[in-house]
């Protein structure tokens, strides 16, 4: 399931937090069971380069190249 959110953003120059407004881009919000699949690893095309994204046995997310 691919979810939208338009919760608080934080201030990128206050500290504070602002609502975005409606002409600003949402942020795509993938769950990571969506992600993985029932897996622990995949694999992500960018730019012609290939990046492994895996979980951990302690629930982490790890990235490399």
């Amino acid at each position: 399931m691919v979810m939208m959110s338009n919760s608080p953003k934080p201030d990128q120059q206050g500290g504070g937090t602002s609502v975005a407004s409606p002409s600003a881009k949402e942020r795509l919000r993938i769950s990571s069971d969506e992600l993985f699949r029932g897996g622990n690893e995949l694999v992500i095309d960018h730019a012609g380069e290939e990046y492994r994204l895996r979980v951990t046995s302690k629930g982490r997310l790890i990235l490399t190249k």
